[in-house]
C-alpha cells in the first residue's frame, strides 16, 4: 500500500465497504459521543467520516488529536445506516473504521478556524493565508481559478492562437499607472522596471509577422487599491491580431468570453448578444464606462423642462454653457420615504442632494387646495361625476416647476402612477460618477436588476484627447497608442471631436476586457503625439523599440486584454479581487505574511549604488 494514500477523500462509495484503506488529510472537526468518536478526515478533493470507539487500538491517542492535524489513518469501509447516510456527501454512504494512525503533522492553537465560514479581519487572513486557502470557499474559488486559466488557454489554441512569453524585466513605458522600478547592479543609477502590461511586446511580436498571439500575463502597476484591483500584480488574457478590423477582434473574444461564462456561471443566463454603446452615450445613460446593463435604467436629459422654470437652482444653473439636468427614472420607487433615502445617498456622496418628483394618484385633499374648496365639496363632486381623480405629481420639484412641466417630464421618462424620479445637474463631469452609483442602488433596491445573468456591452468610440479646463492644453484622456478614426486625417480638426478605435468590455459593472486597433503608422503617431505636447525627440526616446520597429513594415493591427482575476471574481461570487488571488496584498500594498516590502541590507544597497532618504514627515 501506498505510504500515505490508497484514496482520497473524496473517493470511497458503498462499492468499497469491507476493503481496507489508508487515508491522509486533516482534521476538519472532532465529535465525541461518548465513547465514539467521530472524525471529518479533508484534503484537496473532499471529507470523508472516520470513526473509531474503544475497541479501536489507537482510540486513546485519536483523542488527542485537534482541528487541523494532519493525519494518515488506515481501516475498514463500513456501510452506514441508512438513516445516517449523508446525501450531501459524495462519501456519504460510507464511514471508515480506524485500525490505525500516524500524525503527520500537529497544529497549534488556530488563529482563525478553518471549519465553518466566519468572517475574520482581512490582516488575520492574509497574514494567516495558508489556514484561510483551507476553508472550502477559498479551495473552491482556487480550483475555479485554475479551470478558468486553462479553458482560456484551450479556446485561444482552438482558435489559432499561439502563447508566447513576453519579457519580466523591461523598460519603463506609461501605461497609466506608476510603474515598479529594478534599479540594475550591473549598470548603477539605472533601472529596469516590470512591464504594467505586454502592451509593446505584443505589438513587436505582430511587426515580427506571428499574425496571433496570446499569453496568461502576469502585469505589475503601482496602484492604489481597490476592491476590483489588487495594487502590485495582476493576470489578463492578452491577445493581439494582424490584418484585423475593431469588428475581428470582437468576433474573436466574444466566443471566448461567452464560453467561459457559460462553462463556470453555475446556470445563470449569459448575454448572446453584445450592445456597442458609445462612450459618451455609456456616461449619459449609465453615468460610467463599465454600466451594469442587468439594470433598465437609461438616464436621460431633462434640461429644456427646467430652463426658465420656478425652480431656480436648475434655471440659474442652465444659464452657463456645458450645463444640463439629468433625470434618473426609478419605476416603482414613487414614495416618499423612498426619495429621501436616496436623497441621503447623494448627500453621502458629496452632493447637496438630489431633487426628485414622484406620481401618484390625485386626492380629494390636494384638488381642495387647488380649487380653494372644502374636501367634503369634491368628494360630492367625484361622485356626481364632475370630477375625475387624475394622476399628480409630487415633491418640492413638482411644487417648483408646476404640472405642465412635471407630466411632460413623466411622459419623456415613460413613467406612471408608482414611479419617481431624480435629478442632478450642472456640468456633467462633475456629477456623473454620482448618478451612475444611485442609478446602480435605485435599480437593486427597487428590485429591477437581474442579479442572475451575465450583461455585456462593448463601450467603443473612446475619445482621444480632452482639454483641461483651467490651463486649455490638451493631452490623451485614453490609450495614446490607438488608431485615430479617420487616420492622419482626423488630427486636422478639433482634438476634442478625435475618436480612437478603442474599446472596453463592460460587464454587471466592471471592466473586463480593454483594447484596441493599434496606431502603426509612425507619421501618424508623432501627429497624435504632436497635439497633446510632445515632440518627436520626445516619442523616439520613450517608445524607440516600437517606433524604430514601425518603420520596417508594420502589419495593421489590433487586440485586447481581459481581466483572469475580475472574470472569476464574477464567476465565484466574490465582492473582492483578494478573494480569487492566491497570495494577494493587503489594502496598503503589504503582504503580512511573508513581510513585504520590507528593508534591504546594506549590503545590497551598497552593490546597487542605492541609499534610502527617509520619509517626509
Amino acid at each position: 500500500m501506498h505510504a500515505y494514500r490508497s484514496h482520497t477523500c473524496a473517493d470511497l462509495t458503498s462499492a468499497n465497504v469491507g476493503e481496507n484503506v489508508r487515508l491522509s488529510g486533516w482534521v476538519h472537526r472532532v465529535r465525541d459521543h461518548g465513547g465514539v468518536l467521530f472524525i471529518d478526515l479533508r484534503d484537496h478533493y473532499g471529507v470523508t467520516q472516520v470513526i473509531a470507539d474503544s475497541d479501536s487500538p489507537v482510540f486513546a491517542e485519536l483523542e488527542k488529536v485537534r482541528s487541523e492535524w494532519c493525519i494518515r489513518i488506515d481501516g475498514n469501509v463500513l456501510a452506514r445506516d441508512e438513516s445516517l447516510v449523508n446525501p450531501n456527501l459524495p462519501t456519504g454512504e460510507v464511514e471508515v473504521f480506524i485500525r490505525d494512525i500516524e500524525v503527520l503533522g500537529s497544529a497549534a492553537e488556530l488563529p482563525l478556524p478553518v471549519f465553518g465560514d466566519q468572517e475574520y479581519p482581512e490582516d488575520t487572513r492574509l497574514k494567516y493565508r495558508y489556514l484561510d486557502l483551507r476553508r472550502e470557499k477559498m479551495q473552491d474559488n482556487m480550483k475555479l481559478r485554475s479551470d478558468v486559466v486553462a479553458s482560456m488557454r484551450k479556446r485561444m489554441w482552438d482558435k489559432g492562437f499561439r502563447e508566447f512569453q513576453t519579457p519580466i524585466i523591461t523598460a519603463s513605458s506609461p501605461e497609466g499607472a506608476r510603474d515598479f522600478l529594478v534599479p540594475s547592479r550591473l549598470h548603477p543609477g539605472k533601472f529596469y522596471a516590470l512591464p504594467q502590461a505586454p502592451q509593446q511586446f505584443k505589438q513587436l511580436i505582430m511587426v515580427s509577422g506571428y499574425d496571433k498571439y496570446f499569453q496568461i500575463a502576469p502585469c505589475f502597476r503601482d496602484e492604489d487599491p481597490r476592491a476590483d484591483r489588487s495594487p502590485t500584480d495582476f493576470y489578463q488574457l492578452d491577445l493581439e491580431m494582424s490584418f484585423v478590423e475593431q469588428q475581428d477582434v470582437f468576433d474573436t473574444i466574444q466566443p471566448v468570453i461567452t464560453g467561459i461564462f457559460e462553462e463556470f456561471g453555475k446556470g445563470r443566463a449569459v448575454d448572446q448578444t453584445w450592445e456597442q454603446i458609445s462612450y459618451r452615450d455609456a456616461a449619459l445613460w449609465y453615468g460610467s464606462d463599465k454600466p451594469d446593463l442587468r439594470n433598465p435604467i437609461k438616464m436621460q436629459v431633462v434640461s429644456d423642462h427646467f430652463a426658465g422654470s420656478g425652480f431656480a437652482i436648475f434655471a440659474k444653473l442652465l444659464e452657463t454653457a456645458g450645463t444640463e439636468v439629468r433625470a434618473i427614472p426609478a419605476p416603482s420607487g414613487g414614495s416618499r420615504k423612498f426619495c429621501d433615502r436616496m436623497n441621503a445617498f447623494a448627500q453621502k456622496e458629496g452632493l447637496p442632494g438630489m431633487g426628485y418628483i414622484f406620481w401618484r394618484k390625485q386626492s380629494a385633499d390636494s384638488i381642495a387646495q387647488e380649487r380653494g374648496i372644502t374636501v367634503k365639496e369634491v368628494n360630492a363632486l367625484i361622485k356626481s361625476g364632475e370630477i375625475t381623480l387624475g394622476n399628480e405629481a409630487a415633491g418640492p420639484l413638482a411644487k417648483n416647476i408646476g404640472p405642465e412641466r412635471t407630466e411632460a417630464i413623466r411622459v419623456q421618462l415613460g413613467l406612471e402612477v408608482g414611479d419617481a424620479a431624480f435629478f442632478l445637474g450642472g456640468k456633467p463631469k462633475a456629477f456623473e460618477s454620482v448618478a451612475g452609483k444611485a442609478r446602480d442602488v435605485i435599480g437593486k433596491e427597487l428590485g429591477l436588476t437581474d442579479l442572475n445573468r451575465f450583461a455585456f456591452a462593448w463601450i467603443v468610440d473612446f475619445p482621444i484627447y480632452e482639454r483641461d479646463e483651467e490651463t486649455g492644453k490638451i493631452d490623451f484622456e485614453h490609450n495614446p497608442f490607438s488608431m485615430p478614426q479617420g487616420g492622419m486625417a482626423a488630427l486636422d480638426g478639433d482634438p476634442e471631436d478625435v475618436l480612437g478605435y478603442q474599446y472596453d468590455l463592460a460587464c454587471n459593472g466592471y471592466e473586463l476586457v480593454s483594447g484596441a486597433i493599434r496606431n502603426h503608422r509612425p507619421e501618424i503617431m508623432f501627429k497624435a503625439f504632436e497635439i497633446a505636447g510632445y515632440g518627436k525627440d520626445e516619442v523616439e526616446k520613450r517608445f524607440g523599440g516600437m517606433v524604430n520597429a514601425f518603420q520596417y513594415g508594420a502589419p495593421p493591427h489590433g487586440g485586447c486584454a481581459a481581466g483572469v482575476d475580475r472574470i472569476v471574481m464574477l464567476l465565484a461570487d466574490a465582492d473582492n479581487l483578494r478573494d480569487v488571488i492566491m497570495f494577494p496584498m493587503n489594502q496598503r500594498a503589504e503582504d503580512v505574511m511573508m513581510g513585504a516590502p520590507s528593508l534591504p541590507q546594506n549590503e545590497q544597497m551598497r552593490e546597487l549604488h542605492l541609499r534610502a532618504l527617509p520619509p517626509e514627515d
